[in-house]
């Protein structure tokens, strides 16, 4: 069965995505879990449409990007390792601007 979340970018990061800040989204069903870890691949691959770079670094997100789950620090729940939910709410903010 799809789970269905709702991801978020703001500060910046929705520059990434076309400009699209809110985007509700229908993972595929897999074997395991979904977990942050296989989200972040999953959006850079099918959301982020310019830059990636910007986006992660290695396996995580870059530093500067505030990860939020369900309005949660993202360090609260675990991190790569939190196990998504239906209609969890994850919200990437770029901390950095320039100058």
């Amino acid at each position: 069965m799809p789970l269905p979340l709702i991801i978020e970018f703001s500060g910046g990061a929705e520059l990434l995505c076309g400009n699209v800040k809110k985007h509700n989204v229908e993972l595929p069903e897999q074997k395991d879990k979904w977990q942050v870890r296989t989200l972040l691949p999953w959006i850079r691959d099918n959301l982020v449409q310019e830059r990636p770079e910007l986006f992660m670094q290695g396996d995580t997100v870059r530093p500067g990007i505030l990860v939020l789950i369900n309005e949660a620090d993202w360090e609260l729940m675990g991190e790569l390792d939190y196990e998504l939910e239906e209609n969890d709410r994850i919200v990437f903010i770029s901390t950095l601007h320039g100058g």
